[in-house]
């Protein structure tokens, strides 16, 4: 029901969700998750809570996990801090790239708790660090044992966002997807622009791991519905790369900082059977940085830059 996901008037939204989605989306989701569920709970909710515990015993300062839709929510972490004397707030989302339903609707999430139970606070947020140099050298360093195996491809498969989320996030109204190579033409719709922040992070890691161009290329995955969503779709490119010869395929996801039923099971499981059957040999999920020491390192240091 969040109007940044699902971006239409709330009648529209409350139909959609209660008569096309509830029917039978909880169904399967639930029996996704069967497969990918920890002793502990869902894995991104554990790996948050192990890197904001790791993150207590190197700082300075309190530090609380917070999820936009689940526990623990972003009131409940407020109150913890305001426990411990906080009142100046540094908001790290935990989203690379900027998206109207990630990153933009937790940071205005945040606000509007800040306005109604602690308007005395101070907010800083850390913006979109898709290019970032700690952040690709976090991703490089989560990802360099897999590299250095013997593989075909690299498939950078992001998140994927309906066409009409990158219309809306365009302050131009006139650039994203409508100008001809929009993310190479320089505009200031790049800052809330998601596909070109994508594009970016790809160009990084390649250069920092010295991938020739033949060797990787990208997706988006996850989509729902039947409007237009970024292109090209990962589970089409599973036949497309093995139609061209590619056997041993690794796959990264670098929209997601900890691994979630996005990586492990539409990629990890479903993906790699999808792989199989169109005729590869084997697909190696390249796991989230979770709880990487660099990683560890890279949210350190934005806390010491903020303090």
């Amino acid at each position: 029901m969040d109007k940044r996901v699902l971006d239409a008037s709330y009648p529209i939204r409350f139909c959609v969700v209660h008569f096309a989605i509830l029917p039978t989306r909880p169904k399967e989701a639930a029996n996704a998750y069967k497969s990918v569920w920890l002793p502990d709970g869902s894995p991104l909710v554990v790996t948050t809570l192990k890197v904001a515990e790791k993150l207590r015993k190197r700082v300075s300062v309190p530090v609380e996990p917070a999820m936009r839709y689940q526990n623990p929510s972003i009131l409940e972490a407020m109150k913890k801090l305001d426990e411990q004397g906080v009142n100046d707030l540094l908001l790290i989302p935990l989203f690379p790239h900027y998206a109207m339903s990630s990153f933009e609707t937790i940071v205005e999430r945040v606000k509007t708790i800040l306005s109604k139970h602690f308007p005395q606070w101070s907010l800083t947020t850390e913006p979109p660090f898709y290019n970032s140099p700690d952040y690709i050298d976090a991703l490089f360093a989560s990802a360099s044992e897999y590299l250095e195996q013997d593989f075909d491809h690299l498939l950078f498969s992001f998140h994927s966002l309906p066409e009409r989320h990158l219309h809306l996030s365009d302050p131009t109204k006139d650039h994203c997807l409508r100008v001809q190579n929009c993310c190479e033409v320089p505009s200031c719709a790049y800052d809330t622009c998601y596909r070109h922040q994508c594009f970016e992070t790809v160009k990084a890691f390649v250069k920092k791991a010295n991938l020739p161009e033949s060797k990787y290329s990208i997706s988006f995955q996850s989509r729902l519905g039947r409007d237009p969503w970024l292109k090209p779709y990962t589970d089409q490119e599973f036949g497309r790369l093995t139609a061209a010869g590619v056997k041993r395929l690794l796959v990264i996801c670098p929209a997601f900082v900890s691994d979630c039923l996005e990586t492990i099971e539409e990629i990890g499981i479903r993906g790699k059977k999808s792989f199989l059957d169109s005729g590869g040999s084997n697909l190696t999920l390249i796991p989230s940085m979770n709880e990487h020491p660099k990683w560890i390192d890279t949210l350190k240091g934005r806390i010491e830059n903020f303090t």
